[in-house]
């Protein structure tokens, strides 16, 4: 919002400098604190320390001060209410009432780009989800899917280019496992309505089978054996019976509004995987130890030639030379780097446990000479727990099914929305329910530090008051019934004209700032692949809205005034409408 301001004053800054002989450092502007006026700040520090370090006799905070009162001197107040040179600091303040005017013509004619980033022309990919076929689509997958959903969101409308990764494990003991089930209880049988449900059920059907009678494990042992040796039959079963588990996840992946450019699965990287591994054991970065027995492995520290444990051994496969999560990580690397060879990164959204895993993996690709490893980096988070903890096992069944969550989700909204608003029609009813059940799910995990816990409960997650999804979609609601009111396009009432002339009610100003700090929380957001910086802006907004709306009138105001208000309403709705967006949130018209 300062951008152009900030240039002139810079230029005028450096032709001062230049024409005095001082050395101008480069100029750091941060925003001042809000105090009900909006400005931005420079120090002289740096360029005081420079002539300093030439050997000048001064003393570096007053000779600060000096230069910052030698420009403001120069500088004309144009643009800003006033300037201060305070404690080696050139401070410019904006003039409230044109700035107000600023922000809300800015939303109002960026609309749906408001906040948005120019073009970085780097290409980021983020991998997330990574649910495994042939078992249930459980609660276990919602963080890793919702989160990495929305930093796609947020990197893309910050202006990268973003490729959305998926990378389900298709093979493993647990499909092999599956297989058998199915061959030897379900033969024939296809799955119905709830896939991934019936997927989940027969795996856990396999698995207690198996602990009830422990022989059968030479049965499982003799599938493996064939799906190593390509057995035709095995092979088509596993091809026909993986496309069930991904139409299942293509149907909870639509549910949740979630998309994915590309799949790579397990399955592809364990011949590429293994052959690298090859490679480390020619090159002399890993140790073969399994003609004694053991397994593949590089000891990462040692060969680094480290005192202090860091990167410990990685495991890079096991003794009986079948492939590991690192052995097909590694290969997975650079098949992604070989498909986007523009990628200025590739990040991984897997769980906190899996840190060390991917440090040991891009370490050893970059001790390798793989120079796309450090464009690597794993972006952590931590779990979702239910109320009564319950535990998820895929493999005892117990699992939470996301599906079963969604339908309640949308049945606690529907009932909420039915309470609260019963004019509304069926289909009303209907969209608001799924537009507040989806953001009831969303907005707890969107609004919780990535690697701090979170603990689900319907009481918080549906709260129209609190912090909460429902509160900032009702708060866009309101906009929009305001809007409505007023029976006319804010957007072309005539108010470009003059600024807010009128004397502005606290609640406005602090309103207007809110929407005015949306496009620094973008960048920082993406920059720090946080949801939850714009989780907090949502909300924020939403609260400063309610402020504005019990202590300013909006259609009852006089003409000048009502057509003032109803562009900062618009502005919010617009802004709201936004940042509910980058969280894969709908905001709805009515509730």
């Amino acid at each position: 919002m300062f951008l152009t301001e900030q240039q002139t004053i810079e230029t005028k800054i450096k032709t001062f400098c230049e024409a005095n002989g001082i050395l101008l450092a480069a100029l750091e502007w941060k925003p001042l604190p809000f105090n009900g006026e909006w400005g931005i700040s420079t120090s002289f520090f740096a360029t005081a320390a420079a002539e300093s370090r030439l050997g000048k006799n001064i003393v570096v905070a007053k000779r600060a001060q000096e230069i910052a009162e030698q420009i403001k001197g120069q500088l004309g107040a144009e643009g800003f209410s006033r300037i201060e040179a305070v404690r080696g600091y050139l401070n410019l303040y904006f003039d409230t009432h044109k700035y107000s005017r600023r922000v809300v013509d800015t939303v109002l004619e960026q609309q749906g780009r408001f906040g948005s980033g120019p073009a970085t022309g780097q290409q980021v990919m983020i991998e997330f989800s990574h649910p495994n076929t042939h078992k249930a689509f459980h609660v276990g997958h919602l963080r890793g899917t919702i989160l990495g959903d929305s930093i796609c969101r947020i990197l893309d409308f910050a202006g990268y280019e973003v490729v959305r990764a998926n990378y389900p494990g298709d093979m493993g003991l647990h499909v092999i496992k599956w297989l058998w089930g199915y061959l030897k209880y379900h033969n024939g049988e296809e799955p119905s309505a709830d896939i991934t449900k019936w997927m989940g059920e027969v795996y856990a059907e396999a698995s207690k089978r198996l602990e009830e009678n422990p022989d059968l494990e030479t049965e499982v042992r003799g599938v493996y054996a064939r799906w190593d040796q390509r057995d035709p039959e095995i092979v088509t079963l596993w091809e026909r019976t993986r496309e069930w588990s991904l139409e299942g996840f293509r149907q909870m992946y639509t549910a949740l509004d979630v998309r994915f450019d590309v799949y790579y699965f397990n399955s592809q990287e364990e011949k590429p995987g293994k052959e690298i591994v090859d490679e480390l054991i020619r090159s002399g970065i890993a140790s073969d130890d399994r003609a004694q027995g053991g397994a593949v492995i590089v000891k990462i520290d040692e060969f680094l030639g480290l005192d202090k444990e860091q990167f410990r051994t990685a495991v890079v496969l096991r003794s009986d030379g079948t492939a590991l999560y690192a052995t097909e990580d590694l290969a997975l690397t650079l098949h992604k780097f070989h498909d986007y060879p523009d990628l200025a990164k590739s990040l991984y959204l897997v769980d906190v446990r899996q840190s060390l895993h991917f440090t040991q993996v891009f370490k050893i690709l970059e001790i390798a000479g793989h120079a796309e490893a450090q464009k690597c980096g794993h972006i952590s988070y931590e779990l979702v727990t239910l109320p009564g903890n319950v535990v998820m096992s895929s493999r005892e069944g117990t699992v939470v099914l996301l599906e079963d969550l969604l339908r309640e989700a949308t049945s606690r909204a529907r009932a909420e929305a039915q309470k609260k608003n019963p004019a509304l029609t069926e289909t009303q009813l209907e969209s608001v329910a799924k537009a507040v059940g989806l953001g009831a799910l969303k907005y707890p995990i969107l609004a919780r530090e990535n690697t701090k816990m979170v603990t689900f409960d319907w009481q918080t997650a549906l709260d129209f008051n609190g912090q909460a999804a429902p509160y900032i979609q009702y708060a866009h609601v309101r906009c929009n019934s305001i809007l409505k009111k007023a029976q006319g396009d804010p957007q072309t009432l005539n108010f470009h004209r003059s600024p807010y002339e009128y004397e502005l009610n606290p609640a406005e100003v602090q309103l207007i700032d809110m929407l005015s700090r949306f496009p620094d929380e973008v960048q920082r957001a993406a920059a720090e692949y946080k949801p939850l910086i714009i989780a907090s802006i949502a909300y924020d907004i939403a609260k400063a809205f309610a402020g504005f709306y019990d202590a300013c009138p909006v259609v009852q105001a006089e003409p000048r005034i009502r057509a003032a208000r109803l562009r900062i309403v618009a502005a919010t709705k617009q802004t709201l409408a936004n940042s509910l967006a980058l969280l894969g949130i709908t905001a709805p018209e009515v509730m």
